[in-house]
């Protein structure tokens, strides 16, 4: 097995599982809208970089424009404006264990749209788990209203928006044959440009006020958690095959409720038990055959 993509699959399994702190800490200084915007920026860096380097980009690309367009809105703006609204409300434990519902929804999302997915009694028991795990976290019978259902809303349409994206991917991206550094540096500049023209930038430039802020939000939301992390996930789809770089998916939940516990944040015997309903869905759903929809199988070398 390819030591390097065990290397970089567990790197971005942390990152990502990261994320969701670097969010939080951001959080206490600027709008969510504005958290989206920096990580974009800085995320989108990266991957130009290494679009140029290659040679990826193509003029010929943009006839393709409106897709393009498509997926910078459901895969990036959208997804992680939700994620950074909802982080924001929530501890970083549970959005963590939220966001790890993401092939869920990626699965109903191909099950509604596409017609070669089937709706399986393994599937369905794995769809069935996985939500009782939200249910489980979100806790809408509490009285103390300890968890805001606000929060939990946005988790779920962020991971809804990416599930939509993979499987628009699948049915009018792939068949294109684009670098998926290509499809990356396009999707990103323009979800920039449209973050751009909607963020109110007035107090955005308090997150750097502090040191764990804005190194968080730079470097680990935006620099490795967005940039690197796309070209990491390519590099392991490519290396290992799209059902074995889904299984990233694990690792973040577990990762994020690890952070919050050594952060103080009540985790419970009960979020322990919400993780495993949620991952034995995902799991149960992705080696049902709906692993397949983990990305869009693009090219991942420039042409």
């Amino acid at each position: 097995m390819n030591k390097s993509a065990i290397a970089v699959f567990a790197f971005l399994g942390v990152i990502w599982g990261s994320n969701f702190v670097f969010v939080k800490t951001a959080a206490a200084f600027i709008s969510p809208l504005q958290i989206t915007l920096l990580r974009v920026l800085f995320g989108f860096l990266p991957v130009l970089l290494y679009a140029l380097a290659t040679g990826a980009l193509r003029r010929e690309h943009w006839k393709h424009a409106h897709h393009f367009l498509v997926m910078s809105l459901l895969a990036t703006a959208l997804y992680y404006f939700a994620f950074a609204k909802g982080t924001a409300l929530l501890d970083t434990s549970i959005a963590g264990m939220l966001g790890g519902a993401i092939p869920l929804f990626t699965f109903l999302c191909a099950w509604l749209f596409l017609r070669s997915e089937q709706l399986t009694r393994l599937k369905t028991l794995g769809i069935g788990l996985g939500f009782l795990g939200i249910i489980v976290v979100a806790k809408p019978w509490s009285a103390q209203g300890g968890i805001d259902l606000k929060g939990v809303i946005y988790m779920i349409l962020g991971s809804l928006s990416v599930g939509c994206s993979f499987v628009y991917a699948k049915r009018f991206i792939t068949p294109l044959g684009l670098p998926a550094v290509a499809l990356t540096t396009y999707q990103i500049g323009l979800a920039l440009a449209l973050l751009a023209i909607v963020t109110p930038f007035h107090g955005i430039g308090a997150v750097f006020d502090d040191t764990h802020a804005w190194v968080g939000l730079v470097f680990g939301l935006g620099l490795l958690g967005t940039g690197a992390a796309y070209l990491a996930y390519y590099f392991i789809v490519d290396a290992l095959g799209a059902l074995a770089a889904s299984a990233v998916t694990y690792i973040p939940p577990v990762v994020a409720l690890l952070i919050g516990w050594w952060l103080g944040e009540p985790v419970t015997a009960s979020a322990w038990v919400a993780i495993a309903l949620i991952l034995v869905g995902v799991a149960l759903v992705q080696l049902s055959g709906a692993g397949r929809f983990a990305g869009p199988r693009l090219k991942a070398s420039s042409t």
